[in-house]
């Protein structure tokens, strides 16, 4: 079988790579499409401006080229790396000679300042030119083993798709450097452990290399964390092995995560993975917004209530407590949502569980997508399911300019996406995800295609034993509750397993006309027969207008609910409630729904329209007597939460009060 990568012996399925599935237009296909047109050049195109961004420049004056200090916070190296990624995954979609060029530029000056041991980081090279006193690993909040981890990655990835290796030279050094680290001071590799993108990184390496060395590191990794006093922050309080509930800073959690559970499907390691599934149940069961958002609280301690004091540690966009899922101050940085997708697929690929999948598509469709607008170049950092007008205290990362030292924040109901921010880890993020998103739709086992994730897509697999499909996919999926399979061509007896996803009730299949039976939602069903090209399936996801409610211990949204229509979560704007106050507006048990057809920022979308309940206003006192006055009704449309703030200054709330 030909996959994405060698190796994971214990991982239940193999991902697929753009060589054997993509995109044919649809939903999906779009995006990419956007990301190829707008999202890459235009992030490259804020990097490269010194007059927005420090982030190539470092690199120029770190080669000389260029006069100047270092600039910006200390992780912007591995923004530049993540954008090299999404730029490379590019070309294995679709070739692109000038943006080969610019990666090709890119890596020869990479390979120039990169010291003898492997050692990269601007910053310190800089310093180091400048004649200046530096040493690597001087405080473990300047990111070198996470700046590392993307370079490494980066170097796998131009690997696979090119088949050069100056890149994979480059990430070999990284890693050696690494090694050296864990050999000589382990103490300070386990300090600097922040966001260990460099877990995932050197299982990669392995996987592109064979060289077991790299393997031995990732275990290091794990070893070493556990032997450090650390604190909850970073995961680090306690070992992995004895954590429970995920607490800390949800980026760091679940990068960490993901490293870990690659680590499980090269080693078998069943007491790990045990760990890993609870620690994502903990967060699923309690911690995950609707929108699939990840990390409640701008600040806290974990965990709260401890009885022994001296063990709390400051959490920044932390995991809470359970069931703690403020809306208006709701955190949820998008690089977090993303390190759930990379987690979450991890699990998926070890288990074959759909309810990974699940969520993959939960955040893929809402949280995720939240973060890039609808023209494909303008961010979200924090992903809130509710904006006010008035509120009495700034929110950080509200889209703040790049070079200004103390922005001033909008006004609350102001804060809009912006093309760059001074934090700037979550766009190139952002687009790497997206060029490689076809990569999540579909895996496989020996005798068995596996389909994941839903959209128009074309899939040419080898499932051994001489057995092989060709499929083509059609559907306008998440809009429309149809998808259609044809087979192109097939050779033996194989099975198709269809991901009947968790929200979906009364899905029905069909194979050539005839219906099938299937499995309860959130699970895989399964038609195993000797294809021939021409064969169809037709699978139907009916998508209601769903009236959520949240659990008795969520406390911010008692007595409120939200509208899902199959897996997008919808947000209510200002701009769709003329006339009433937005906390004045609620909808009723039993309102009828209509969804429509409309387009905003060149895309098309499905909104929900609905007659709502026009509360009477509650001034502005701390507490108030209810209000005797009738209560009116207005039409309002909803449309989906990931295309909130397109046009402009607005209040926006997922959660709205129900009327019993």
């Amino acid at each position: 079988m030909t996959t994405t990568t060698t190796a994971r012996p214990h991982a239940s399925l193999a991902p697929l790579g753009a060589t054997e599935v993509r995109w044919a237009g649809g939903f999906w296909g779009d995006t990419l499409e956007r990301t190829r047109a707008t999202t890459v050049p235009s992030i490259w195109a804020s990097l490269a401006d010194p007059a927005v961004s420090p982030g190539w420049l470092n690199f120029r004056i770190a080669a000389g080229e260029e006069e100047g200090t270092h600039a910006g916070p200390p992780f912007l190296d591995g923004d530049l790396y993540k954008w090299l990624e999404a730029a490379i995954s590019l070309l294995a979609t679709q070739p692109d000679a000038a943006l080969e060029a610019r990666i090709d530029e890119i890596i020869a000056l990479l390979a120039s300042i990169q010291r003898e041991d492997g050692y990269l980081h601007t910053a310190v090279l800089i310093d180091a030119r400048n004649g200046v006193p530096a040493n690597p690993l001087q405080d473990r909040f300047n990111f070198e083993t996470y700046n590392l981890g993307h370079l490494i990655t980066a170097g796998v990835r131009h690997f696979r798709v090119t088949g050069r290796t100056d890149l994979l030279d480059v990430a070999e050094r990284a890693a050696g450097f690494l090694q050296g680290l864990a050999d000589d001071h382990p103490v300070q590799l386990a300090a600097s452990a922040i966001c260990p993108s460099h877990y995932m990184g050197v299982v990669d390496l392995y996987r592109a290399t064979g060289n077991e060395s790299y393997l031995r590191l990732s275990e290091a990794f794990l070893r070493v964390r556990d032997e450090f006093d650390g604190g909850d922050d970073n995961q680090d309080r306690i070992p992995v092995r004895e954590q429970r509930v995920a607490a800390g800073h949800a980026v760091r959690a679940n990068y960490l995560y993901a490293g870990l559970a690659d680590l499980v499907a090269e080693t078998g390691d069943a007491e790990l993975g045990a760990v890993l599934g609870g620690l994502w149940d903990d967060v699923v069961d309690t911690k995950l917004y609707l929108t699939g958002g990840c990390g409640a609280l701008y600040d806290g301690a974990s965990p709260d209530g401890y009885p022994w004091q001296g063990e709390l540690s400051r959490v920044h966009q932390a995991y809470g407590r359970a069931y703690q899922l403020p809306n208006t101050t709701a955190h949820n940085e998008t690089c977090a949502n993303i390190g759930m997708i990379l987690w979450s697929e991890r699990m998926l690929a070890l288990t074959g569980d759909a309810k990974y999948a699940d969520v993959i598509e939960r955040i893929a469709f809402n949280s995720f997508l939240s973060g890039i607008d609808l023209d494909g170049d303008a961010y979200f950092y924090t992903n809130p399911l509710r904006q006010v007008r008035d509120l009495p205290y700034p929110l950080r990362m509200p889209g703040e300019t790049a070079l200004d030292p103390v922005p001033a924040p909008p006004p609350s109901d102001e804060r809009l996406r912006t093309e760059y921010l001074s934090v700037f880890c979550c766009p190139p993020n952002v687009a790497r995800t997206l060029a490689q998103f076809h990569e999540r739709a579909m895996a496989v086992t020996e005798g068995t295609l596996w389909v994941h994730q839903y959209g128009s897509a074309e899939a040419s697999v080898d499932l051994g034993a001489g057995r092989s499909l060709r499929v083509r996919e059609t559907t306008d999926y998440p809009w429309d509750e149809t998808i259609a399979f044809e087979v192109v061509e097939a050779t033996g007896v194989a099975a198709i397993r269809l991901r009947i996803p968790g929200w979906s009730s009364g899905a029905t299949l069909t194979v050539n006309g005839e219906p099938v039976e299937v499995s309860e939602p959130g699970t895989y069903t399964s038609v195993e027969r000797e294809w021939s090209a021409g064969d169809r399936l037709n699978l139907t996801l009916p998508m209601p207008v769903r009236m959520l409610r949240a659990n008795r211990l969520a406390e911010e949204v008692t007595n409120q609910v939200a509208l899902q229509r199959g897996p997008l979560v919808y947000a209510l704007e200002s701009h769709d409630a003329p006339g009433a106050a937005l906390e004045n507006i609620a909808l009723r048990r039993g309102t009828a729904f209509s969804p429509v057809d409309i387009e905003q920022g060149g895309r098309r979308l499905v909104a929900i329209d609905a007659e709502a309940v026009v509360l009477p206003d509650a001034g502005d006192d701390l507490y108030s007597d209810i209000d005797d006055a009738a209560v009116q009704t207005t039409p309002i449309r909803l449309i989906p939460y990931f295309a909130w703030g397109n046009r402009g200054a607005s209040e926006m709330s997922v959660w709205l009060p129900v009327v019993w």
